[in-house]
């Protein structure tokens, strides 16, 4: 089932969008917090965004730059603000499409199923994990925090995914060294040590201070 985010502060708007949407068959998400927009885009995972220019906080221009630096996925724009100069950058900050309000819901749909269908014939759907701003990309195992990728080593990735994946709950260190070990190099305990020290490390230097919390004798989460 495609999933669209809608990205719309005018709520009467919102729920008629998202209501239409739905007789198609298709899941929905309304934001509820405009300065969390990625927050909601990475534990969504839409197949498609509808971003409105006007909102609280940042507008629909940054989130659709911030959307770009993470995912190809598609963005629509929906705005009053139709003129030239707001279509262009629109378009230049990464959109695919703009419908100018007031819009007609037929042609809302038709747009959407269209433009689903171009980006979905021949590709996959992107996978996002979100904790504290920073998103693990698992299709391509990068990680991004405030709009700059992280490079991490494979064990870097490995460890990143299997906490991020358990957020909230405590990973023990011999969960850690088994999925580590299923990847391709055997990992003892100063091992997994050493790549969580460098780890921790290269995070803290991107801004992500206390990003993983040890849990003595026990094993490591993200909470």
């Amino acid at each position: 089932m495609y999933k669209i985010l809608i990205v719309e502060d005018d709520r009467v708007i919102a729920r008629e969008v998202a209501r239409q949407i739905q007789t198609w068959g298709y899941e929905t998400k309304v934001a509820e917090k405009f300065d969390q927009v990625m927050a909601d885009f990475a534990a969504f995972a839409p197949s498609l965004v509808l971003m409105d220019i006007s909102l609280p906080f940042y507008n629909g221009y940054y989130w659709c730059g911030e959307i770009r630096k993470v995912s190809k996925v598609p963005i629509i724009f929906l705005s009053s603000a139709a003129d030239n100069m707001n279509i262009v950058m629109a378009i230049n900050m990464g959109a695919d499409d703009f419908i100018a309000k007031p819009f007609d819901m037929n042609v809302l749909t038709a747009k959407i199923q269209a433009m689903l269908r171009r980006s979905y014939d021949f590709s996959g759907q992107v996978n996002l994990i979100e904790h504290r701003g920073a998103i693990l990309n698992t299709s391509d195992a990068s990680l991004t925090y405030q709009g700059t990728k992280i490079d991490l080593t494979k064990n870097d990735y490995r460890i990143l995914q299997i906490l991020m994946e358990n957020k909230g709950k405590v990973v023990s260190r011999d969960t850690l060294m088994t999925r580590l070990w299923e990847t391709d190099s055997y990992v003892d305990e100063n091992t997994l040590t050493v790549n969580m020290a460098r780890l921790r490390k290269k995070l803290e230097m991107s801004g992500l201070k206390n990003f993983i919390t040890t849990k003595k004798g026990i094993g490591y989460l993200v909470e």
